[in-house]
């Protein structure tokens, strides 16, 4: 999708880089060291990646990231990177006091003699921020989600206390690769006393203090209960040519942008978690033999291999409920809920759409790969830490009552299933969220809908109150994303960065659009074709860390139809294009004889206008007797021409139009050019009474799909449809009504 780094943007980026180390940068200097010089700086020459000319279109070279996992490796992933981490929370205070032991491995063909880290908590600790920034300028543009307001001693950040590379005291730098605020603090330079040398390892020992804030998204606190994401010192990605449209070795580390996520090496994670011994403790990976008491505090160790990222939970009086999943390729995997009280009802629904949900994606894409999965329902009031993903980890959202067939339940089941899915397409593929959000939520958000169509699962708009009075509106989970895609008006392409949106609700529709346009897909190349092809792409990336131009080239690899996936990619994924075509006109007229000269086996014969009407009178008059009672639509004395003319408004889409006769039969005709408009004509023995583009629904990208029919005669359709539709919104409006 996106051509990551032109030559400009190589030379821009390494600018920035010299300018943010010299001009921009906040310098933390340990006793007994010195800051790095600019000289040193310029000597390295690793440059940042782009912060905004990102989209990618030329594929990754196939040995990129290793190459193809064969599943004979030792591990299932080419681990960079270890964290062994000691951390102890004050419960009180909402503090995580924390010793990390860093080894990462150089992929380059160079030394490295500076380091970046991700310090995400950062984010939260100003309103300078570049996520609080950024979210201030969205909210005017529509609104966001994380719109909580911080108040004194409710702030977030994260201080590296030390770094040290074997025993020697390290000095550390804040610098802004996306030009950033100054006052942002979430991507750190560190400068190494000894380089790494191409293919080498690197040691750091790292003790540091993170203050969890008041929950405002993915991440914090609220009463006792502690969601503690993004919470440790964490390197960046170093790329190598080849990888993600890379030309040269290059450091991707963002900033952490208000609706950006997060991309990161694959590695073991070996965690002790110290909490007070009354709460309740959940995390990424596998409890390590029996939890250690002393002095009122226990510890919890934790392992977990070929994952990217490490989150945890620790809440007083909360809950648990287990289960199990078996399946065919995967190990046993022991699933826990763990809820407060006041959401004990959403306890068992979650824990049995998350085993199915395991079930669905290991059936239709590969075997669930890890023997954990862990599943924490926030508290009342801390709703902006629900519907967040981790490795083997997930948060979902609580209901005081989840009753069946009511939109709780398919809205308890829904989150469920999409965290659950991030586990493969943000988990196992790993793709790079700051850059390209439609592999993972847009993606992960299609595959949903897919496992919510094959179980016949709508989304419900009845309450308790509405299937009292009788009423039950429900609509698709297709047509739902369709709604809310914004296909009139696109702003940006789906491939583009999560930050440089025109609005939040423009990267709300990388969920709602790319679901939409890959179900459009589907629908072109059939559903096992589909299916096949992301199986592929699962197989070539997994443990690996695909673009977008990745994804389309195993679409086509895979499918053979490279015409239908390359205009949806042209048209939505690297454009903005809208899909709008209608029927203008239907014109039907009877194929009577014709008066004039005429021409027949070298004779010349003249058909008189007067003397043609009486022989047409005489055959109608004919066809009347021999058909005293003619069936509705039956053939006349005379054929039937018709002319349907379509028209685009839009870009070009292939259309099935379908012609329906008056004596009850249709034909259907392909409409698959570029042309702007087309006239389709048609001589029958019965008339055209209807004519409809798209008939079966496929094309869920058209924008107006009212003017997709037309009729010769006046039909109470349209007007019967508009009255469902407005019933269905006043049953949902009432629906709201009762739940508030």
């Amino acid at each position: 999708m996106r051509l990551a780094t032109g030559r400009g943007g190589q030379w821009l980026a390494a600018v920035v880089l010299l300018w943010s180390c010299q001009v921009d940068a906040h310098t933390v200097t340990p006793a007994g060291t010195q800051p790095a010089t600019a000289a040193s700086v310029a000597a390295e020459a690793i440059p940042f990646a782009p912060a905004h000319d990102t989209i990618i279109t030329q594929k990754s070279s196939p040995d990129a990231w290793g190459g193809e996992r064969t599943g004979n490796e030792p591990t299932l992933s080419d681990r960079v990177v270890s964290y062994t981490i000691d951390a102890d929370l004050d419960a009180a205070k909402h503090a995580v006091s924390g010793k990390e032991h860093m080894t990462w491995r150089n992929r380059s063909d160079r030394a490295v003699r500076s380091v970046y880290f991700h310090l995400y908590l950062n984010a939260f600790q100003n309103q300078g921020s570049t996520f609080f920034t950024e979210r201030n300028v969205l909210d005017k543009a529509g609104g966001s989600r994380g719109e909580a307001v911080l108040k004194k001693g409710q702030w977030g950040w994260i201080r590296l206390q030390s770094v040290q590379q074997d025993g020697t005291a390290l000095t550390w730098q804040f610098v802004h690769p996306d030009g950033g605020p100054e006052s942002d603090q979430t991507v750190v330079r560190i400068d190494l006393a000894q380089p790494v040398p191409a293919g080498g390892t690197l040691a750091l020992d790292i003790d540091f203090l993170s203050q969890l804030p008041r929950v405002v998204e993915r991440t914090g606190w609220w009463g006792d209960f502690n969601l503690v994401g993004q919470w440790f010192p964490k390197i960046g990605m170093l790329e190598l040519p080849g990888e993600r449209g890379a030309t040269q070795v290059r450091w991707n580390v963002h900033e952490f942008h208000f609706n950006s996520e997060f991309y990161a090496d694959f590695g073991l994670y070996d965690v002790h978690l110290t909490v007070p011994s009354d709460y309740t403790v959940g995390a990424v990976g596998q409890l390590q033999g029996t939890p250690e008491q002393k002095d009122g505090k226990t510890t919890y160790h934790f392992v977990q291999g070929d994952v990217h990222d490490f989150a945890w939970v620790a809440a007083k009086d909360f809950k648990t409920l287990d289960g199990s999943y078996v399946g065919p390729g995967s190990p046993k995997v022991a699933v826990r809920v763990t809820y407060p009280p006041e959401y004990v009802a959403s306890a068992a629904p979650t824990l049995k759409s998350s085993i199915d949900a395991i079930g669905y994606f290991s059936r239709t894409l590969a075997p669930y790969p890890y023997p954990t999965l862990t599943v924490v329902i926030p508290p009342y009031n801390a709703d902006e830490a629900g519907g967040m993903e981790y490795p083997t980890f997930f948060t979902s959202e609580g209901y005081k009552y989840v009753e069946p067939d009511t939109w709780t339940q398919m809205a308890s089941d829904f989150v469920n299933i999409h965290e659950f899915g991030h586990g493969y397409f943000y988990g196992i593929l790993a793709s790079n969220e700051f850059e390209e959000p439609i592999l993972d939520e847009g993606l992960n958000e299609f595959w949903d809908n897919r496992m919510l169509r094959e179980r016949h699962q709508d989304l419900v708009l009845a309450t308790p109150f509405t299937k009292w009075l009788g009423l039950t509106p429900h609509i698709s989970g297709f047509a739902v994303e369709r709604l809310t895609a914004g296909l009139q008006h696109p702003r940006d392409p789906l491939a583009q960065n999560s930050w440089d949106r025109f609005s939040s609700f423009s990267y709300g529709t990388v969920y709602s659009r790319t679901t939409t346009a890959m179900h459009d897909l589907e629908a072109r190349l059939g559903q096992p074709a589909l299916e096949k092809a992301f199986r592929l792409y699962y197989q070539r990336w997994r443990f690996r860390h695909p673009s977008v131009a990745d994804l389309r080239a195993a679409l086509i690899d895979s499918s053979g139809d490279a015409k239908d996936v390359d205009q949806i990619f042209d048209q939505y994924v690297y454009g903005t294009g809208v899909t709008d075509d209608g029927i203008s006109s239907i014109d039907t007229s009877e194929v009577l004889p014709q008066a004039g000269v005429f021409w027949k086996d070298g004779k010349q014969t003249e058909v008189v206008a007067t003397e043609l009407d009486k022989q047409i009178d005489q055959q109608r008059d004919a066809w009347t007797k021999a058909h005293p009672h003619p069936k509705p639509g039956e053939a006349g004395p005379f054929p039937w021409h018709s002319t349907i003319t379509v028209v685009r408004h839009g870009v070009p889409a292939p259309e099935l139009l379908r012609v329906n006769y008056a004596d009850g039969t249709h034909e259907d005709v392909v409409w698959d050019d570029d042309r702007r408009w087309a006239r389709f004509d048609f001589i029958k023995p019965s008339k055209v009474v209807s004519a409809e583009l798209d008939p079966d629904g496929h094309n869920y990208l058209d924008t107006d799909r009212l003017n997709n029919s037309q009729s010769t005669e006046p039909n109470g359709a349209a007007s019967r449809r508009w009255t469902a539709d407005v019933a269905a919104v006043l049953q949902t409006f009432y629906s709201m009504l009762v739940t508030l």
